[in-house]
């Protein structure tokens, strides 16, 4: 298996290294890397597609479908890792996303950034399925929230980082694409390198099951990832592009929204997580779903009633600081599931969550031509979907109590 040349410590061992060898480093290390290469590569899209290739809403949707396949096709993980340890696979995904992101200027066409835009969607998708199953491993239950979030704060301050740098730089030093996309993406594959030898191969007490697991007792796991994915492309995709198409925002502009975003995500990701410990996955999912409701019905009346860009930029702030409390769905999973099927149930779940998003950016690119509303009201009916769903989560999941129809049921032998 490939990662065995590398010294093996289990898991209990490894956590009387220095804090900088451990484990939950690492994560933090890979958590701080990811958003480096994916954050900037997000910030500059919408303009640099728009201006190097005349994007429209039509082409903007096929973009994000083709980015979305190998979230579809994330399941193959589970062969993978019979040959690559998941620690490996993680690291070489990340220098596969730092890498194309890196090249991406250097393609300004339709072929060229839906060619990289699917190599680095192939890093991206296997580096999150890897990453959702390491913590999961490798975090304890009781500490599993707060760690979390702090892991959220990480990935926001490396985000915030990245977008500061091109608020302060792009019109000050007159930057090009080419040089941020290959800076960004350079950065990433550097640290991807280093933890590659830096740290030993860190062995959880439970080995993972090396095929594909569905288990009835996961349905609500895999319905609220099923929707999550189908209402979050909507966001990923139209929101932003709604405050360059609509609003006429400029590279910096589309960069400063998304500082804010960073900034308030940094602050409140670990007083997210001590709530979810607090008051638990389900009372924080019913507040994240109803938020969204709203404010994806108040996107559709910026077309309708006329609301002006202080009013998007707001919501968009909204919506992504509704989103941060997604986290609350993998700690539901960790505390139901067998501790062997963690790592090809967040292959199948990546999977489920990216149905939707293969066929819906291309779908709903269509729609916006004809429509804007008609898109924004659909991702609300979605988010309320997910809020029915959220509320099926007992108060206190565990093995054999996955929905408030199974309470006190032992849990099945599967």
């Amino acid at each position: 298996m490939i990662g065995d040349s590398i010294r093996q410590m289990p898991l209990a061992e490894a956590r009387k290294l220095p804090f900088h060898r451990q484990p939950v480093f690492l994560l933090f290390l890979m958590a701080f890397a990811m958003p480096i290469a994916f954050a900037t590569w997000s910030a500059l899209l919408n303009n640099f597609v728009v201006e190097a290739a005349s994007f429209t809403g039509v082409e903007i949707g096929w973009l994000h479908t083709v980015r979305e396949i190998p979230g579809f096709l994330a399941v193959t993980v589970i062969f993978v890792i019979i040959f690559v340890r998941e620690q490996v696979l993680g690291l070489v995904s990340l220098v596969l996303l730092g890498g194309a992101s890196a090249l991406t200027a250097y393609f300004p066409s339709v072929g060229g950034i839906m060619m990289l835009t699917l190599i680095s969607s192939i890093g991206y998708h296997y580096y999150e399925t890897v990453n959702q199953s390491l913590q999961l491993q490798w975090i304890e239950i009781e500490k599993a929230p707060q760690v979390l979030g702090w892991l959220t704060a990480a990935g926001s301050f490396a985000s915030l980082i990245a977008y500061g740098a091109l608020v302060l730089t792009w019109k000050a030093f007159d930057l090009s694409y080419t040089f941020v996309y290959m800076a960004s993406g350079g950065i990433t594959v550097a640290i991807a390198v280093f933890a590659f030898f830096y740290f030993p191969q860190f062995e959880a007490p439970n080995p993972q099951i090396k095929k594909m697991v569905l288990r009835r007792r996961y349905w609500l796991y895999y319905a609220l990832q099923f929707v999550s994915g189908a209402r979050r492309q909507i966001f990923l995709v139209f929101a932003a592009f709604m405050m360059v198409e609509h609003f006429g925002f400029e590279v910096h502009e589309v960069t400063s929204l998304f500082l804010i975003n960073y900034v308030a995500n940094m602050v409140l990701a670990p007083l997210i997580g001590k709530a979810i410990h607090r008051y638990g996955e389900r009372n924080m999912l019913v507040v994240e779903y109803t938020g969204l409701s709203l404010v994806f019905l108040a996107y559709g009346g910026i077309y309708y009633f006329g609301w002006g860009v202080a009013v998007g930029a707001a919501l968009y702030v909204l919506n992504h600081l509704f989103f941060s409390m997604a986290f609350a769905i993998k700690t539901y999973f960790q505390k139901i599931a067998d501790p062997a099927d963690i790592a090809p149930t967040a292959a199948v779940a990546f999977t489920i969550n990216h149905i939707a998003a293969v066929f819906l950016p291309a779908l709903l690119g269509y729609l916006w031509i004809v429509s804007e509303i008609g898109v924004f009201v659909l991702a609300a009916g979605m988010a309320v979907t997910s809020l029915v769903l959220s509320m099926l989560i007992p108060r206190h999941p565990t093995p054999g109590r996955e929905t408030i129809f199974a309470r006190g049921r032992a849990a099945p032998a599967e």
